[in-house]
């Protein structure tokens, strides 16, 4: 039998790491590990450095010609991104 305060497990990890202020870099650090998912393998495997800092998602590529490509789709790439977070992860890409 529940009781009126139990909460299932999804519940008390969310509100563990709303507690700790975690949640975020929990976020961030999920959708780091989803690039190859969200732009293909072939983006992902000339991609060099990736990370985020202050709702800045900051790439280094080796090739020119896709850092181009995604400079042209940058505002599209920002949105699947935080549509997949559910929340505003990404405000800003910078090519490095």
């Amino acid at each position: 039998m529940r009781k009126a305060n139990d909460k299932s497990l999804k519940e008390a990890i969310e509100q563990m790491m709303q507690v700790y202020k975690i949640k975020r870099k929990f976020d961030e650090t999920g959708i780091l590990a989803q690039w190859p998912q969200l732009v293909g393998k072939s983006v992902a495997n000339r991609t060099k450095e990736l990370f985020i800092h202050d709702k800045k998602l900051f790439l280094r590529i080796e090739s020119s010609v896709i850092k181009n490509e995604l400079t042209m789709i940058r505002s599209q790439i920002i949105e699947k991104i935080n549509n997949e977070a559910k929340s505003v992860l990404i405000e800003e890409i910078i090519f490095l």
